[in-house]
């Protein structure tokens, strides 16, 4: 018997955690704002051909070592346009630019060669829709994704100030080979389904495409469409949607989903409130568990450039005599509320969604309430989104996938972390907080040379952080201890229960 206790506390002590802890630590951080030249830091592509990271800013890209962030070149854009989006695939750049002149005209996808970090050889530049504002390939690399939002342009500061021409949203679908568009995919006709798709009337919030990601199967990719609280499907096979799914609201009345309102209050206090928010994402990263696909949202929430739909409660008469004194201070949605009925926007949290739109996994509060612990919320944004997520990324790591969730409102440079293995029980892992920090907007997570990486990039501070990933996966070694001590104990067990 002695024997069997000792086998077991000896298997005890070397079995693994089925759910590894996972520790970060800073590898690197690229100022862009000492060249000078306006760049920003906004949105960040990996290229393992030559082992670099592509950041797109405001005039163009700065090419960076991924492992040391050392700079290595930047590429002018200006020439065509401000740079929105870069996506990179087994050797090709591609960028999206907006109209130089007339963001509300055709603009147009500029394609690198990664090793020379010139123009590609042969077509190199292909138009697509009105303000292409991401863009990213297909996981086979055989075609690329523009999410072009169309948004009108601004004719003056007050609200409802937009010009009368809105072009369409779409996504323009190219073939890399050919290096042409085969179909540009629109919503006219499209079904809606679910609930609380909003201002699909009005002009600046129709269906305007934010961020695209793919199904691992690649037959579909997911488009979010912010600013009208939705998600559109694309079949990849027909170019052509095929639903668009209204994401509904979130009531941050109900336990766990509690919020902090007020700017002024002096507090920073998540509690009960009796309003809803509209989930309206922007960033969306695919990932596929027990057979089937989900989609990571973060729900930022955003409204029109004009602001003729949101208004503090205290500007709408009948709004404010339904609203408690803690709540109007708070932005809401003026076409989504109605006395009594507060719609404000976004969830302050991000969502694990089915492929049907269902939420499986919410994070709740637990953002906001995160950055209060650890001294990083804003308390100037508690009216207004909150802390405000805006990137995801995912990597998978020793059978384990991790979700990247980056904060634009906090007062560091703030990215969650969660294990979302299993969408429906996902946990939070950790918050990286970085000084110099501010304002995450892009991150990618990548393998180089065998050791994982999240690469966020900063719009405010235009600054581009990297951090390696240290997964506590044991030894070689330590496994082969482990499976002696496992070998033994069940030894142990069949001569205990072994009759006599």
């Amino acid at each position: 018997m002695k024997y069997f206790f000792a086998s077991l506390a000896l298997a005890a002590s070397l079995t693994p955690v089925a759910q590894a802890a996972t520790s970060f630590t800073k590898a690197w951080t690229f100022n862009h704002t000492t060249a000078a030249n306006g760049q920003t830091s906004e949105i960040v592509g990996y290229d393992s051909l030559t082992n670099s990271v592509w950041v797109a800013g405001l005039v163009g890209i700065d090419v960076l070592n991924a492992q040391t962030g050392a700079f290595i070149s930047h590429i002018d854009t200006t020439a065509w346009g401000s740079t929105n989006s870069v996506a990179v695939h087994n050797g090709l750049a591609a960028v999206a630019i907006e109209n130089s002149v007339d963001r509300s005209q055709p603009g147009v996808i500029k394609l690198f060669d990664t090793t020379t970090r010139q123009l590609a050889a042969g077509t190199n530049s292909i138009t697509v829709g009105a303000l292409p504002d991401m863009v990213t390939f297909t996981k086979d690399g055989s075609r690329l994704l523009v999410a072009n939002e169309g948004t009108p342009n601004l004719i003056g500061s007050n609200p409802g100030s937009y010009a009368s021409y809105d072009p369409a949203g779409s996504v323009s679908i190219i073939d890399v080979a050919s290096r042409s568009v085969i179909a540009t995919a629109g919503f006219t006709g499209v079904p809606v389904t679910g609930s609380n798709v909003r201002g699909t009337s009005v002009v600046g919030v129709d269906f305007e495409p934010e961020y695209i990601a793919v199904n691992s199967a690649g037959t579909k990719a997911f488009v979010t469409l912010q600013e009208a609280n939705a998600v559109g499907v694309l079949d990849l096979q027909t170019h052509s949607f095929t639903k668009v799914i209204g994401l509904g609201l979130k009531d941050f009345a109900q336990p766990g989903n509690y919020i902090d309102p007020s700017d002024t209050d002096g507090k920073k206090e998540l509690r009960s409130v009796n309003v809803k928010g509209l989930y309206q994402p922007d960033s969306i990263a695919m990932y596929s568990a027990g057979g089937h696909s989900y989609m990571v949202l973060a729900n930022e929430g955003d409204t029109r450039e004009d602001d003729a739909d949101k208004k503090r409660v205290s500007a709408v008469t009948a709004l404010k005599n339904s609203a408690p004194a803690d709540l109007q201070r708070l932005n809401i949605s003026v076409p989504d509320s109605t006395p009594g009925n507060l719609v404000t926007f976004g969830a302050r949290s991000f969502s694990i969604r089915d492929e049907d739109g269902n939420i499986v996994f919410d994070s709740g509060s637990q953002l906001d309430d995160e950055a209060i612990k650890r001294g990083i919320y804003d308390d100037t944004r508690s009216d207004d989104k909150g802390v405000e997520p805006e990137g995801v990324t995912l990597i998978e790591i020793g059978g384990r996938t991790y979700a990247f969730i980056g904060l634009e409102r906090t007062t560091k440079g703030a990215v969650a972390v969660y294990d979302i293995t299993d969408p429906y029980n996902a946990s939070f892992v950790d918050m990286l907080v970085t000084d110099g920090d501010l304002a995450p907007e892009g991150l990618t997570a990548f393998f180089a040379n065998g050791q994982a990486y999240v690469v966020i990039a900063n719009e405010t501070s235009g600054t581009t952080t990297a951090y390696a990933i240290h997964s506590a996966v044991p030894e070689p070694e330590t496994y082969a201890l482990v499976l002696a001590g496992l070998a033994v104990l069940a030894g142990v067990r069949r001569r205990v229960h072994r009759p006599a």
